[in-house]
């Protein structure tokens, strides 16, 4: 059959359109920064050495609690604006977790081994709970109603009772605890970096049930969790990659990604099946969940040096990030043959990323 030259322009038109539409099958996230703000000296050892950690962020009640070397700093999720400091005679703070049926909310200050309990309403102080060394990522198991502290120096997490504000039982992890995450019913996957696993810990019997490998990937220390289609998505400092594993089986599903240097957190968003990592090169990497199986690349958004940590306000969407200055790195000694560089006391500040 012969074509016309009008047939022929039309298939040309239709072989056009279909490419730009494959093109447009992963559009851009849309996410960008629509807010900064910064803030004062940590008070204390904060005003010599600038320290920052994890974010967390209560959308229920709208507050964001950023860790600030000696001090959690807590602003409006709406604004960003400073509405609360939480501060006492603390060393270095790394986390927050959040125990709503209790009212109670837990800080980790890892330097001195102890969980600080506060009041959820008011930020007041309630007790300092003995803890162990390294008290760094901490969160609260819905399924068990306890809160879990991981202890990097320690290499165990202590398990505590958010209503007695008392320690439950330390469980042996073998080795260095990183960012954990709970599926709701009763299971919690925890990083451990130093032998290159992910473990699922019973939250209710306080065992561990299994351990797996998350080559090609290593030292993982960002965690997210797909409970619905239970996926979790880890991310590795060495190599540097980013890994999908059966929640159940811990088998590796589908590709590995090439993320950031010292990726520290990984969001994912159950709304709209969108996956964020945040590295402290500065770089934002957005993925997109096709299929229980299937992770598809989005784009890579710069942000700025230093933003590795991150919370996520499933309300509205956006993302909050943490970083400062940097100095350049000092000279390496045989303590310290990799020094990293060093943040500049003073310049912490909180990036918003919304669409």
């Amino acid at each position: 059959m012969k074509f016309s030259s009008y047939a022929r322009l039309a298939l040309v038109f239709s072989i056009v359109l279909s490419a730009a539409c494959t093109l447009a099958g992963s559009p851009a996230s849309g996410y960008h920064l629509i807010k900064k703000v910064s803030f004062g000296a940590a008070p204390g050892a904060g005003a010599t050495r600038e320290y920052f950690d994890y974010v967390v962020v209560d959308s229920a009640a709208r507050r964001v609690y950023l860790s600030h070397g000696t001090e959690i700093i807590v602003v409006d999720a709406d604004s960003g604006e400073k509405v609360g400091t939480m501060a006492g005679d603390w060393k270095r703070v790394h986390g927050v977790a959040l125990a709503p049926e209790a009212g109670r909310g837990f800080i980790t200050d890892g330097d001195a081994g102890n969980i600080v309990m506060f009041d959820m309403k008011t930020l007041k102080v309630i007790s300092t709970i003995k803890g162990e060394d390294d008290a760094d990522w901490i969160l609260y198991d819905p399924a068990s109603k306890r809160i879990f502290s991981f202890n990097g120096d320690a290499k165990t997490a202590t398990v505590i009772d958010p209503v007695k504000g008392a320690v439950i039982k330390s469980i042996p992890l073998g080795g260095q605890p990183e960012q954990a995450v709970a599926d709701g019913k009763g299971m919690i996957y925890d990083n451990i970096a130093s032998t290159s696993e992910v473990i699922a810990i019973d939250s209710n019997t306080l065992t561990i049930k299994s351990r797996w490998s998350v080559a090609p990937s290593g030292q993982p220390t960002a965690i997210a969790m797909d409970t619905k289609n239970r996926r979790l998505f880890v991310g590795g400092r060495n190599p540097k990659l980013l890994v999908e594993m059966d929640a159940d089986t811990g088998k590796i599903i589908g590709q590995s990604f090439p993320i950031g240097d010292r990726v520290d957190a990984n969001i994912f968003d159950a709304s709209s099946n969108t996956l964020a990592a945040a590295a402290r090169e500065g770089t934002l990497h957005i993925f997109h969940e096709d299929t229980a199986d299937k992770l598809t690349e989005v784009e890579t958004i710069k942000t700025e040096f230093g933003a590795k940590t991150m919370g996520l306000d499933p309300k509205t969407h956006n993302l909050y990030l943490t970083t400062s200055d940097f100095g350049p790195a000092p000279a390496p000694t045989e303590k310290q043959p990799n020094p990293q560089p060093v943040a500049t006391p003073g310049t912490f500040r909180l990036l918003i990323y919304g669409k």
